[in-house]
């Protein structure tokens, strides 16, 4: 089970006894293995692993973007994985945010604009500029993404993510394209926003020094959580060291 909530702050997203189990042929692959998973307000999770460990699995779950085979999701006191479709279809859009490895941006609009296509789903979100002023890249609002470094290419995609002001923000190897100093900076970009926002963060990687900057550090191997560390201090970005 997952520690108690961290004094004064509620459970966001809790997943209880969840496995998934994917047919390949006439074989089952059983990526998840009642996985057990709370995320709390305000919290930044990091999620470490190898490759086929379960932690892209469990956060697609946890993002509506897949239902498990069995167990239970909760948003809140809202149960996910026995919804309809368009329950997790309104999830999706108004709670979560989502970055990945690569920054699916499109090409003919300019970084403002791609914040936009978020801010025009959105109930309450906030204009691209300043999204894209919490992530120090107001003065490429005008850009096309051929016009930006990688690493600014994945702070408009966190940008984006953050404009509709989502209770949780789900990262899958956010850095893994980047070399290490502007994977930093992506990092930092993700702080700002746990810090600024109170937005819940969980941020995928294989790379065990990233864990340095979070709040709790779960370890998945083989499907299960093998280790889980709560950190009472953590480290700044910029002072990681990989």
């Amino acid at each position: 089970m997952s520690p108690a909530p961290p004094l004064g702050r509620n459970t966001v997203l809790r997943a209880e006894n969840i496995t998934k189990v994917y047919k390949m042929g006439e074989v089952d692959v059983h990526a998840l293995r009642g996985v057990d998973l709370s995320l709390y307000e305000g919290e930044f999770l990091v999620l470490l692993g190898p490759s086929g460990s379960g932690k892209s699995t469990i956060l697609n779950i946890l993002g509506g973007l897949d239902k498990p085979t069995s167990g239970r999701v909760f948003y809140g006191d809202q149960e996910l994985d026995t919804g309809a479709d368009a329950q997790l279809t309104r999830y999706r859009r108004e709670h979560v945010g989502f970055v990945f490895q690569f920054y699916n941006l499109i090409p003919s609009l300019t970084a403002a604009e791609n914040v936009e296509l978020v801010t025009q789903i959105a109930k309450n979100p906030m204009s691209p500029r300043e999204a894209l002023e919490l992530v120090d890249l107001a003065d490429r609002a005008d850009h096309f993404p051929s016009q930006l470094s990688g690493g600014q290419q994945q702070r408009v995609a966190i940008a984006r993510a953050i404009a509709k002001r989502p209770q949780v923000l789900l990262c899958d190897e956010p850095t893994g394209a980047l070399d290490v100093r502007t994977g930093r900076i992506v990092l930092e970009a993700l702080a700002r926003i746990n810090l600024e926002l109170g937005t819940a963060t969980a941020v995928i990687t294989h790379n065990a020094a990233i864990g340095e900057i979070a709040d709790r550090v779960v370890t998945m191997g083989d499907g299960v959580i093998t280790h889980e560390l709560v950190q009472p201090e953590k480290r700044a970005p910029a002072d990681l060291v990989w």
